[in-house]
């Protein structure tokens, strides 16, 4: 596999390669330990999820708290999406910045994104299915959204009219979650990825 890292640090994208016969095809489509070399730490496997979405379904920007984050790594298994990393770390170089990548079923490739990162998609094609595995398992009272449409971030979306969770819908703007203090610090993501250690987990409360 090929493992590219995007414009945004802590983003990367990972292109499988795919071998394939008139009985159909075989790839490997995570290796931790090309991962690991690549983002300098592996990724703790503490939760795998799947989300299937109708075609112009828009879901994120979702986040976590740091510490601990969530760090993802997703391809899509059906259909298509265009993926969307922002990095909403305060005080970061490219703070406010978007990238988006294709993932679908034909080229198979996936994204990696590190703790305190935004992510979100939109459904190109109806059942588009995610597969993402996580660092960390679902907390609900420290993880957040931003509004996916919010004019500051002008994620070029490609959906005539995007659909949104109500949860989404009522996501603070980038400016407001900065300031009411909910937004991850650039500097409190890197040191806290710094302290992970050979199995993905942070040493450096004691744990």
């Amino acid at each position: 596999m090929k493992i590219r890292q995007l414009s945004i640090e802590g983003a990367w994208e990972i292109s499988p390669q795919q071998h394939g016969d008139p009985r159909g095809l075989f790839m490997e489509w995570y290796r931790f330990d090309k991962l690991a070399e690549a983002v300098g730490h592996p990724l703790r496997l503490a939760q795998a999820n799947l989300s299937v979405s109708a075609r112009g379904v828009v879901r994120g920007i979702h986040f976590a708290d740091v510490p601990p984050g969530q760090a993802k790594y997703i391809t899509c298994v059906r259909g298509a999406v265009l993926d969307v990393v922002v990095d909403l770390r305060v005080g970061s170089p490219t703070f406010g910045r978007w990238e988006g990548v294709r993932l679908d079923d034909v080229d198979r490739r996936a994204v990696y994104l590190s703790e305190g990162l935004g992510h979100g998609f939109c459904a190109l094609t109806d059942d588009a299915t995610l597969s993402y595995l996580c660092s960390t398992t679902y907390n609900p009272t420290g993880e957040h959204a931003v509004h996916p449409l919010d004019a500051d971030l002008a994620i070029e979306w490609p959906a005539e009219a995007p659909q949104l969770s109500a949860r989404d819908a009522a996501a603070p703007t980038l400016a407001q979650a900065r300031e009411s203090g909910l937004l991850p610090g650039y500097d409190a993501c890197r040191a806290f990825t710094a302290s992970l250690g050979p199995d993905g987990m942070s040493y450096s409360d004691g744990m």
